[in-house]
């Protein structure tokens, strides 16, 4: 099964008229590449609660819904899937869910995941989701998760016991001040930023957390997330065997778009066990009874 995925990546803000304007755009950008697929990053019609803007007091629900609207026509009309960062409101006495929509390429929405696990940061402007997201495009499995979400590998390894193939992860890691990113890189330590691929624990370990859960897994993963400076990394494309296999350039906007191909030999270093691993039969072979293996405190 081949599936042609549009990783997308915008300076989300606190202008809901704005972001429309960008993902509108970037979705005709992926379609005319051949894409099937439109990947946008976490919130990334509404902006971001306590980065992008302040608090969800007093914001334009009504705007949210009609710009979410066109994205529903247009994916119609392009005959494109969209995969779409945003909120969804809840009745008055909760807070929101920072979600991401599933919409199908006859521009119905079909899904919808909320985020598992937010930060502490986080549950002060949302409420966290309870349930893992499965759709099926052109015959491949997919699921998506959001941002601190992968920090839980076991998120990873439940989509990959549900037979998902293709993951979409939708990052907001940026609009960092230069004043908190000086914050941040001292929080990593500055003695070892030559030693690592970035200053800071999201530039760090976002990026490598993706590539192992895709090695451990099997899975393809794609990574949007917001180019507004400081953009901690910039989308990209990871492949089942954990490589990555496209980058866009850091803090520019852009369109990624990468297949994925069910089909091809790549190297699966834990095919052999990983099904035994996910029974809890942590091992691999046959155990031996040997007196010399249970005393563990002998030479």
């Amino acid at each position: 099964m081949k599936l042609s995925v549009a990783t997308c990546y915008f300076p989300v803000d606190a202008d809901i008229w704005r972001n429309r304007g960008y993902v509108l755009r970037q979705m005709r950008i992926a379609r005319e590449g051949g894409a099937d697929v439109a990947h946008f990053p976490e919130a990334c019609l509404s902006g971001y609660a306590g980065v992008d803007f302040q608090s969800l007091r007093g914001f334009d629900w009504a705007l949210l819904e009609a710009c979410t609207r066109d994205v529903l026509a247009l994916a119609g009309q392009l005959r494109l899937w969209v995969v779409v960062g945003s909120s969804h409101p809840l009745t008055r006495q909760h807070k929101p869910h920072d979600c991401v929509y599933v919409i199908n390429d006859r521009g119905e929405l079909v899904d919808r995941y909320d985020k598992r696990f937010c930060s502490g940061d986080d549950l002060v402007h949302y409420s966290p989701g309870n349930h893992f997201t499965v759709f099926t495009v052109k015959g491949i499995r997919c699921g998506v998760l959001i941002c601190y979400d992968y920090a839980f590998p076991e998120l990873y390894r439940e989509y990959k016991r549900r037979g998902v193939q293709l993951v979409f992860h939708s990052f907001h890691a940026g609009h960092v001040s230069p004043q908190r990113r000086r914050l941040m890189g001292e929080e990593v330590g500055t003695g070892v930023h030559a030693l690592n691929k970035g200053s800071s624990y999201p530039e760090i370990r976002m990026p490598a957390s993706v590539q192992a859960a895709a090695t451990a897994n099997h899975l393809w993963i794609s990574c949007s997330n917001t180019s507004a400076p400081h953009s901690c990394f910039p989308s990209f494309f990871v492949r089942a065997d954990g490589i990555i296999t496209g980058r866009l350039r850091r803090n520019v906007a852009g369109v990624l778009v990468s297949t994925v191909d069910t089909e091809e030999r790549l190297y699966d270093g834990t095919a052999g066990w990983r099904d035994r691993a996910m029974r809890g039969v942590f091992h691999s072979g046959r155990l031996v009874r040997d007196n010399r293996s249970t005393a563990r405190r002998c030479l």
